[in-house]
């Protein structure tokens, strides 16, 4: 079978610099093409971003009924705000279309359950952008916990703190001021935290435990959040998010968003490996992740990366190829975490179980 051939519905910077650039290999200065999959075309109600997906030599559709009536498409990448995530979603899967959906899957649990159903409905392969598990560093986390490098695992805690919000600009954007659009720390963070933990351990969070931060920004959204969960096996780990914290400048941000792994022999940190960086020579902060056994510090090496976005879209391709469509389950399980963690922290911090 030749490629899959997608069209991109949203085109904003994240949607051409991360997914068209970057997940579609449309920079060719950085990247040769993908085995599986090819963009072809794109869509936003911005006419004005037509002449950057042109500059990528990609087809522009004047509206989404156009785009989705053309044949030569096979599947959409859903790249819009939040709240048009179903919508959009589920009008291209009734259009016989395969569906990667920015994150998060949809704004509600419900809409969540109206996508799934649709896709069965429709026979077709539809998944969410949690880019972060294909981070090499991150696979080889996963890997050395299921070799046991690190002894008993008894703790964990994954973070990811920064400011946004302390300009007008930032204030009024989504994710300072529209709770129903998934705004906010633990909406727009909290998810990562909660599926690269769930990834890394090869677990499900079972129970969540939350608590808001002191409100002293001038955002409507919380300013972040303290959670505690509990996976199936029973290991308890955390997650801090914050919208409240400047951490210096860009270099003590990103490699702040990370994480730490407590066993009883050592200790696994890793700095920058909850962004959108792969690990690419030309990005401008350098992941890294350490092995603390008593103050012994080893530096975990790694020779192969790959691109996080090309990894999703690549899977995502190959399930279309063999049928073995992808069902987006995960990510109505994502959602459940952060109403839970919600509903915790306005509730004195009450255990949470996820059904």
């Amino acid at each position: 079978m030749t490629k899959i051939k997608y069209a991109l519905i949203g085109f904003g910077g994240i949607a051409e610099n991360r997914i068209a650039k970057e997940g579609f290999a449309c920079d060719k200065n950085r990247f040769n093409g993908l085995e599986n999959a090819e963009l072809i075309g794109a869509f936003d109600l911005n006419a004005a971003r037509r002449e950057a997906a042109e500059a990528l030599n990609l087809k522009w559709y004047a509206s989404v009924d156009e785009l989705l009536a053309d044949n030569s498409i096979d599947a959409v990448f859903v790249a819009t705000n939040n709240l048009t995530h179903a919508e959009l979603a589920i009008k291209a899967m009734n259009a016989k279309k395969h569906v990667i959906v920015e994150k998060p899957l949809a704004t509600s649990i419900e809409d969540a359950e109206k996508m799934i159903e649709c896709a069965k409905k429709n026979n077709v392969s539809l998944t969410v952008d949690h880019m972060m598990v294909y981070n090499a560093w991150t696979q080889k986390a996963k890997t050395m916990v299921a070799e046991n490098a690190l002894g008993a695992i008894n703790d964990c805690c994954f973070h990811m703190e920064f400011a946004c919000g302390y300009t007008e600009a930032e204030a009024k954007s989504w994710r300072c001021s529209n709770i129903k659009e998934m705004g906010g720390p633990i909406g727009d963070v909290a998810s990562h935290c909660f599926y690269v933990s769930e990834y890394i351990f090869n677990d499900v969070i079972t129970e969540v435990a939350a608590v808001y931060l002191p409100k002293l920004m001038s955002i409507k959204a919380e300013d972040g959040a303290y959670i505690k969960f509990k996976m199936s096996s029973g290991l308890s780990g955390s997650v801090k998010v914050a919208f409240s914290e400047r951490r210096g400048g860009l270099g003590g941000t990103i490699s702040n968003l990370g994480y730490e792994i407590y066993g009883d022999q050592a200790v696994l940190r890793n700095y920058g490996g909850m962004f959108q960086l792969s690990g690419h020579p030309d990005e401008p902060v350098k992941i890294r992740m350490e092995k603390d056994v008593c103050g012994e510090v080893e530096t975990i090496k790694i020779t192969e990366i790959a691109n996080i976005y090309q990894q999703l879209i690549e899977n995502h391709a190959k399930s279309v190829k063999t049928g073995n469509y992808l069902n987006a389950e995960d990510a109505l399980h994502n959602l459940q975490l952060c109403e839970a963690s919600h509903k915790s922290a306005q509730n004195n911090g009450e255990v949470v179980v996820i059904s």
